[in-house]
C-alpha cells in the first residue's frame, strides 16, 4: 500500500509525530512531502495518482479537481483531521472516492469545552474577574447568574458534538430541545422541536452545534434572538456565520443576552467591534476543545482512527466515518 502525504509547507507537527510516522509504515510505503505548496496542480494531481492512498489533514495542499475525473491508482483519501470542504472538491467524492474523516474523536473534548463557556457565561464569572481586577462598576454589569436545573436548553444540530454535549448535560437536569431536521431519533430525554423559531422562543439558553451551510448561514438573526427571553444566553462553539453578529452585539450590549464564542466571523473578531468590547460576551479563540500540554489522549484518538481505518482499507472492510454527499454538505 503506497500512502502520500502533501504538506502545503512542513508537515504539520501536532499530526505526524515519530510514533504515528513509524506506524504508518509499518503498514505500507509512506511518502511525506513537504512544501507541496510549491507544486502546480498538474504535478500534484501526478503525485496522488501514483498512490494508493492520500493522506489528508491541517496544512495539506488542495486536491485539484481532474482528480474526479482520473483518479489513477489512487483509491482512498484518509482525511486525518476535520474539515474537507477546503482541501477536497465535492466532485471527488461524487465520483465514488472512498473518503473519511476523524469522525466523533474530538466530541468529548469539544463537548467539555461547550460546558466550560456555558457554566462561565451562566455564573457571570468574566464581569467577576473585571471588579475582582478593580475595574470598576461597568455599565450595565449587574451580575445575573442561572442554573440548569429546570432550565430551558434549546441545541441547534445534534451531530457527533452536539450528542456528547448532551450526555454532560443531562445530569444537571435542564429540559432538552433540539432542532435537527436531519436527524431522524432523539436521545432519550431529549424533546423534538420543528422549527427554528420554536427552539429560541422556548429556550433560556441556545448552543450551536450546527454545520455551515447555505441554510444555517446567518441564520441566527435578529429575529430569532428577539424570541429569547432576557438574560438568555447563546454559546457557539461550531461556525462563526451561522450567527449574524451585529444583530448579536445589539442584543449583549444592551445587557438582554449574553454570550459565549469559541468562533466569531470574521475570526478573531475586530477588537473595536461592540461585542469584542462587552462584559457580557465570552471569547475564547477558537481551541476551546485544547487538552493538557503534552496529553496525548486526543492526538491518540485521531492517530488510531486514521490507522483502524487504514487496517481496514487493506482488509477489503468497511471504514470507520465514510464520507458522502449529505454528510460533506452538512460538515464544515
Amino acid at each position: 500500500m503506497k500512502m502520500i502525504h502533501l504538506a502545503t509547507e512542513q508537515p504539520h507537527e501536532w499530526i505526524w509525530t515519530e510514533s504515528f510516522i513509524q506506524a504508518l509504515r509499518a503498514l505500507g510505503e509512506l511518502t511525506i512531502v513537504p512544501d507541496a505548496g510549491q507544486l502546480s496542480p498538474s504535478e500534484i494531481a501526478h503525485a496522488l495518482r501514483a498512490s494508493d492512498v492520500a493522506l489528508f489533514c491541517w496544512g495539506t495542499v488542495p486536491m485539484p479537481e481532474e482528480m474526479a475525473a482520473d483518479p489513477g491508482k489512487l483509491q482512498y483519501v484518509c482525511h486525518i483531521t476535520g474539515t474537507l470542504r477546503d482541501c477536497i472538491p465535492l466532485s471527488v467524492i461524487d465520483a465514488g472516492m472512498l473518503v473519511s474523516n476523524w469522525g466523533d474523536a474530538p466530541a468529548h473534548g469539544l463537548a467539555e469545552g461547550v460546558m466550560a463557556l456555558l457554566f462561565a457565561v451562566m455564573k457571570d464569572l468574566h464581569r467577576f474577574m473585571l471588579r475582582q481586577r478593580g475595574m470598576g462598576k461597568l455599565a450595565g454589569s449587574e451580575v445575573v447568574m442561572g442554573s440548569l436545573e429546570e432550565a430551558a436548553v434549546g441545541i441547534y444540530g445534534l451531530g457527533v458534538v452536539g450528542r456528547a454535549f448532551v450526555e454532560m448535560l443531562r445530569p444537571f437536569k435542564p429540559v432538552i430541545r433540539v432542532y435537527d431536521p436531519y436527524v431522524t431519533e432523539m436521545p432519550a430525554g431529549c424533546l423534538r422541536v420543528e422549527t427554528l423559531e420554536e427552539l429560541f422562543s422556548q429556550s433560556r439558553i441556545v448552543v450551536i452545534h450546527a454545520g455551515l451551510t447555505e441554510t444555517t448561514y446567518k441564520s441566527v438573526n435578529a429575529a430569532m434572538l428577539a424570541r429569547m427571553p432576557d438574560h438568555g444566553i447563546l454559546i457557539n462553539t461550531a461556525r462563526g456565520a451561522i450567527v449574524d453578529h451585529d444583530a448579536l452585539a445589539n442584543e449583549v450590549c444592551a445587557g438582554r443576552l449574553r454570550a459565549g464564542l469559541d468562533v466569531t466571523d470574521p475570526e478573531p473578531l475586530p477588537t473595536d467591534h461592540p461585542l469584542a468590547q462587552s462584559p457580557g460576551c465570552l471569547f475564547t479563540p477558537h481551541c476551546i476543545a485544547g487538552s493538557w500540554p503534552g496529553d496525548t489522549v486526543q492526538q491518540g484518538k485521531i492517530h488510531q482512527i486514521c490507522l483502524d481505518n487504514l487496517r481496514r482499507f487493506q482488509l477489503g472492510e468497511p471504514v470507520r466515518f465514510k464520507m458522502d454527499r449529505q454528510r460533506y454538505l452538512l460538515s464544515t
